[in-house]
């Protein structure tokens, strides 16, 4: 790739480094505008003076004048957004009425919500809405009808965003209705992709609900279970529309245009038409319009062979989207966007061609495009991810050959709708690849190691992406170097040392499957009775005596809990207890679901509670709703319930009604688990429970600043468990919190800085045990 070919890379740094400074801080908007316009005026007129005076032609000034110019656009972009915004924020935490038009295909949250993006034409309290226009996001329970161009109103409580969110609010409908559904061609669109997810499901799982993801970006048939499999294989870029998705349509009309005979100009024009009926059928939201034009860009460079235009125009798209919606810049998903068509483009055709050493060279590309990405957007993905998946490599290599071909056949099954034999035909045969994918992804999740938990930051990414750029080098086909000469040796030793990082790395991958499978209790102490899992910023403590286990809380995901299940041995939970139904609490239920006995909870709040629990039900677990002065036995160990109280109205559902449980006796140390309490609950919970000494406390909300200092004095714990997530966004543990905690001679243990941490007793003394040493 020579110098010039990346000349318009420059530009597009530029104006997404602006534009993220005017978003991060929006007061200063209007003066990088003028900063950047008056530097564009400046060189300008020498760059007009220098060739009047020498005749010199001045490109590089013009390239300079053109990036200033770009980067005042993108300021002022932000700064006449930003009033209507802060107009917006004005209704932060009260309840609104809201008519809106959807402006985003709809997803199910693990809230259980449909959310979607939508910009308001009325806003105000309810019946008294006014004319008012900005972006917001909207959830509201799962209907039909809540499609692009649909127009709704709903009312709900609001909430205000960071200032680097696109919407300005966030409203949760208690009360929603569609006023209009999608008109004309969205509607359409609409139409036909609900008949194919309701074909689709007809067949059997796996693949199922994944063939609509697959094959037009509908994704609200894949279950939790198979999209958290996804996640963990490194193939959740497949279960929505992506650059990926976009890339497969372009390439399959570009090669069958050329099997018909199609010359170069009409195979590019078929297949951008072919892309924009994609792109309308699958919902042209902004996200799939970006992916869109990025991966045309970089598919279209790569199969007419110039990829040097395509890193002009892909920096020049990226620049035009910036300016038109400065607030991508903060944004995950543009970043992989972009990153990711730039690897299609520079990476993909040197592995392809590495690749056919030992494959087909049809299949080549089709595994070089998922591959390319996953190799390029994983150091991006440890900048914000806990997670990276140690099998991504492996997961696409399988599953990639048969993605295209799912999407493919699936768009075709889904555009046959009319003729429903040959719909059925053709939803059965890409029903096959999909289900290849889906089985692809739960056998390789479920290995053990498949998934390692890492601090996000630049320094995991720069470690992901020497692994990356270590694994292309030994992938791709070395270039020719004249033989024996000084750059052909260099070449050599790099390709060596690339190969000794993917050695030690494929073995520290696999001691860590072995220590995480076979060997995983091996490494464990036998005497453990309550053991704090890592699971984050949540919270997971498991209690044990005798033969039975209890697992308080299940963390905000199912991976790292089943992962420390795993470690500790644990096959079945036989008390299962849900302090409160906060995601940090509860997201993680989906790693034991089929494998509890009996679950206790604390009140149900919503609808996705009830489904929660239902779901636990159906795996075979009875449910109990926890009160005060219940109680019961453990193997030999007793435990109690101290709170919530009974039929008391005093706190709100949530934190403050968190479940209090105490438990001792049979080898368990006298311990007690707070939930989520805040001070007010604690000092009442101090006056109706008898505290008397223990020597285990779990810390209430991961050692938040809310606390009662009295509750604490009272109970000397010996051992203060806080169950956090490294560098969380709340400062916890807050550092008020360990004072009070040091002060009462309690030994602070944090799983943020000691991970999993395990304790026992041995001959009347309390025995701990961490993962890590401190520090």
């Amino acid at each position: 790739m020579r110098g010039r070919d990346l000349r318009l890379a420059p530009l597009a740094l530029a104006v997404w480094c602006v534009a993220l400074l005017c978003v991060l801080f929006p007061a200063v908007a209007w003066g990088c505008a003028a900063a950047c316009g008056l530097g564009a005026v400046g060189v300008l007129a020498s760059v007009v003076h220098r060739r009047n005076r020498q005749g010199k032609s001045g490109a590089r000034g013009g390239l300079v004048v053109v990036v200033l110019a770009a980067m005042a656009a993108a300021a002022v972009s932000v700064g006449f957004a930003v009033p209507e915004r802060e107009a917006a924020k004005g209704w932060d935490a009260r309840v609104v009425e809201v008519t809106a038009e959807a402006t985003s295909s709809a997803s199910i949250g693990r809230d259980g919500r449909l959310w979607f993006e939508a910009v308001t034409s009325t806003l105000g309290p309810p019946g008294r809405a006014v004319a008012f226009a900005a972006p917001v996001r909207l959830g509201v329970v799962p209907a039909e009808g809540f499609d692009l161009g649909a127009t709704v109103r709903v009312v709900g409580e609001s909430s205000a965003t960071d200032a680097v969110e696109r919407s300005a609010l966030v409203v949760f409908a208690s009360d929603a209705e569609v006023i209009s559904p999608a008109p004309g061609v969205f509607g359409a669109a609409a139409t036909i992709k609900s008949v194919f997810v309701e074909r689709s499901l007809r067949l059997p799982e796996p693949g199922n609900g994944l063939l609509p993801g697959l094959a037009v970006g509908d994704t609200r048939a894949v279950t939790a279970e198979l999209n958290d499999d996804m996640r963990t294989s490194g193939l959740s870029h497949l279960t929505a529309v992506s650059g990926a998705n976009c890339a497969i349509v372009v390439g399959a009309i570009f090669w069958l245009t050329a099997l018909c005979g199609g010359g170069r100009r009409l195979r590019v024009v078929l297949s951008l038409v072919g892309l924009a009926g994609f792109v309308v059928l699958v919902t042209p939201e902004p996200s799939v319009i970006r992916a869109g034009v990025m991966a045309a860009v970089g598919m279209l460079s790569v199969l007419s062979g110039k990829p040097s235009a395509g890193a002009g125009m892909l920096s020049l798209c990226a620049t035009i989207i910036l300016v038109a919606d400065p607030w991508l810049a903060a944004t995950p998903g543009f970043a992989l966007s972009v990153v990711a068509s730039g690897a299609l483009i520079l990476l993909a055709p040197p592995l392809a061609r590495g690749l056919a050493r030992g494959m087909p060279r049809p299949v080549t590309l089709a595994v070089a495009v998922p591959l390319s990405a996953q190799l390029a957007c994983g150091p991006i993905i440890a900048l914000f991810a806990e997670q990276q998946s140690l099998v991504g490599i492996a997961a696409n290599l399988i599953a990639g050959p048969a993605a295209p071909v799912a999407t493919v056949i699936g768009l075709l099954a889904c555009l046959a709708a009319p003729l429903p034999v040959l719909a059925d035909l053709l939803t059965a045969s890409a029903w096959l690849p999909a289900a290849w994918i889906a089985t692809t992804a739960t056998t390789t999740a479920q290995l053990p190691g498949a998934q390692v938990l890492v601090p996000p930051g630049l320094g995991s990414a720069l470690v992901v992406a020497v692994v990356s750029a270590a694994i292309a080098i030994v992938l791709m086909r070395a270039p020719a170097y004249q033989p024996g000469s000084r750059v052909e040796r260099a070449a050599a030793w790099g390709r060596r040392g690339a190969a000794v990082i993917v050695v030690v790395v494929l073995s520290l991958a696999g001691s860590r499957a072995l220590l995480d499978g076979p060997l995983a209790t091996a490494t464990t102490p036998d005497a453990w009775a309550v053991a704090a899992c890592d699971v984050g910023q949540g919270d997971a403590v498991l209690v044990r005596s005798a033969t039975q286990v209890a697992l308080i809380d299940t963390g905000p995901e199912p991976q790292p809990l089943a992962s420390c299940l795993r470690s500790l041995g644990v096959e079945r939970i036989d008390l299962l207890v849900l302090t409160h139904f906060d995601l940090d609490h509860v997201g993680g239920a989906e790693a034991v679901r089929g494998r509890v006995d009996v679950v206790m909870h604390g009140p149900i709040a919503e609808d996705a509670d009830r489904r929660l629990l239902d779901d636990l039900v159906d795996g075979g677990a009875r449910v109990h709703a926890a009160s005060e002065g219940q109680q019961g036995m453990l193997g030999e160990a007793a435990w109690r319930v101290l709170w919530p109280l009974r039929q008391s109205a005093a706190f709100p559902d949530g934190n403050d009604a968190s479940v209090v449980m105490e438990f001792d006796g049979g080898e368990v140390p006298r311990s007690i688990y707070l939930g989520d309490l805040s001070a007010v609950p604690q000092r009442m919970l101090q006056r109706t429970a008898r505290m008397m000494p223990y020597a285990v406390v779990k810390v209430a909300h991961h050692g938040s600043a809310d606390q009662d200092p009295g509750l604490y004095e009272a109970m000397r714990p010996r051992v203060a468990l806080f169950s956090v997530g490294a560098d969380n966004d709340y400062g916890h543990p807050r550092s008020e919190t360990l004072d009070l905690l040091a002060a009462t001679g309690a030994h602070v243990l944090r799983t943020d800085d000691r991970g999993r941490i395990l304790l026992g007793l041995r001959d009347g003394e309390l025995q701990v045990w961490t993962e890590k040493p401190a520090g």
